[in-house]
């Protein structure tokens, strides 16, 4: 039996990045050896198994056939006859597909390296056009890895994934798995350019629109360390129906949320579009009325890191001299009427129920008075 580092921790010890989790092929073994030896079995289609000590991932070494339609369509054979080579040939993109013994010494039977020096992202084989995966895959690398270019024969192989339909047999859950990835990567907008250009884009994101100033959006959100939701939503931004878009990625409610109010929030800082109040002017926006609206409308009190998540998200849409105020403001204004005391409100309305609402909304305006006037 003997055991390989694989893929995506060699590859960036290469280049000289930090190391993330590291993956095992097991060549020469089978899974009765690999229980006998304490590892204990995880996997679903094919042999994956966690090291009793270390808990990093141990797979067999496996050859792939295509069996049906999709990325599910296929069937793996894990004997212990399936050399090192023949797992690394049914991998992705060369630059993946380069081993490391334990002491160190690689094995790059596709040339991995080269590539990796050249900066190129090249498939591995034709098989590439079997697995619609591999194109996702391939534009999110390619927004990790701004300084990459893909080979032109990998993109030939690409919009044959498109054209063949095989795009179409992914799953909204599959897609929005690696476009997070992609998202959280140094240029997302990359990823989105990848999709467009080989035809999947409209496929696999129904609905999607890739404005002029996406990109911009995106890198803004990435020097500043935006979270997931708030990048998904710039992205979204200008599409016809964002958060109906984030449901159909069964993406997560916090996203769909994100995706919902940022609209609303880019309409009230920067004055674009018309918000539910219609308060178009800058003078307006910045009135007491309108601050506690949108606080209310984005459930800032409840929930102010996300409020000024949305905050920070529309400052990437448009210039500070458009923004109604600035986040430092939004800051204060949301501090002022936090420190609004709604129990003692409440209490000076003994036996008025009805008028409760009303008069810690009103307290509420009369401190943002206080601070904007």
């Amino acid at each position: 039996m003997q055991v390989y580092i694989v893929g995506g921790a060699v590859r960036d010890a290469l280049l000289g990045l930090p190391a993330g989790d590291r993956d095992w092929v097991v060549v020469g073994a089978t899974p009765e050896a690999m229980s006998a030896r304490g590892f204990v079995p995880v996997g679903g289609d094919f042999p994956v198994f966690l090291h009793p000590v270390t808990k990093e991932e141990y797979a067999l070494a496996r050859t792939e056939r295509k069996s049906g339609r999709g990325y599910q369509g296929f069937t793996f054979y894990t004997g212990a006859d399936v050399s090192l080579a023949d797992d690394l040939r049914r991998r992705d993109l060369t630059v993946n597909a380069i081993a490391q013994t334990p002491q160190g010494q690689l094995v790059d039977p596709l040339n991995g390296l080269a590539d990796i020096q050249a900066r190129v992202l090249r498939h591995v084989g034709d098989a590439f056009v079997e697995d619609p995966v591999r194109l996702l895959r391939l534009a999110r690398f390619a927004a990790r890895f701004t300084d990459f270019s893909i080979a032109s024969e990998t993109q030939v192989l690409a919009q044959r994934l498109v054209a063949d339909g095989e795009v179409d047999a992914l799953v909204p859950e599959r897609v929005w798995r690696e476009v997070t990835k992609g998202l959280m990567s140094a240029h997302p907008a990359r990823m989105f350019e990848v999709l467009r250009d080989t035809g999947a884009l409209p496929r696999v994101m129904p609905g999607f629109v890739f404005d002029g100033n996406l990109a911009g959006r995106l890198v803004c959100a990435a020097s500043n360390g935006l979270p997931l939701p708030a990048r998904f939503a710039l992205a979204v931004l200008q599409s016809p129906s964002p958060e109906s878009l984030a449901r159909h990625m069964r993406a997560p409610v916090e996203v769909a949320d994100f995706c919902r109010l940022l609209p609303c929030v880019v309409a009230w800082q920067c004055g674009t579009g018309q918000n539910d109040a219609g308060l178009p002017s800058r003078a307006d926006r910045a009135s007491p009325e309108s601050v506690l609206t949108l606080i209310e409308q984005a459930d800032g009190l409840r929930k102010p890191d996300r409020f000024q998540a949305l905050l920070q998200a529309a400052a990437c849409t448009c210039q500070e001299a458009q923004s109604a105020m600035s986040i430092t403001q939004w800051q204060a204004c949301l501090a002022k009427v936090h420190d609004v005391d709604a129990g003692a409100v409440a209490r000076s309305c003994a036996g008025r129920p009805a008028e409760i609402k009303t008069a810690v909304r009103a307290a509420r305006l009369a401190a943002l008075e206080a601070l904007l006037v």
